[in-house]
């Protein structure tokens, strides 16, 4: 499942460095699936939406930092446990309840990511 934060986040930003993905982005930023990875050209996003992986989309959240789900593996592949959540000073960094996924999606989202 991927990674998320809620709305505790006190936007201290010590989360952000540590991803491998850079999924994790500042509150109001905008993201793109090239942001700090190999991908060029066309990407597939959750639920099969194609888009340029340098196309700059919507920030997630204007509140607090945000986790982009196409993005994070939770640190699988890099890392023993995510390493959002490992840094976070208030344990903002949660499972996502309603993003289960397989180690082995995981592991095939970081190959995509990581070419």
């Amino acid at each position: 499942m991927a990674i998320i934060i809620t709305d505790e986040c006190i936007n201290c930003g010590a989360c952000e460095p540590e991803c491998p993905n850079n999924a994790i982005y500042e509150a109001g930023a905008e993201w793109a699936i090239a942001d700090g990875t190999t991908v060029k050209g066309m990407f597939e996003l959750e639920g099969g939406v194609q888009t340029d992986a340098s196309t700059k989309h919507q920030p997630i959240s204007s509140e607090v930092y945000f986790i982009v789900p196409d993005k994070c593996t939770e640190c699988t592949g890099f890392h023993e446990e995510p390493q959002c959540a490992a840094v976070c000073p208030v344990d903002c960094c949660l499972p996502d309840p309603d993003r289960e996924e397989s180690e082995e999606v995981l592991l095939d989202r970081k190959e995509k990511l990581h070419l």
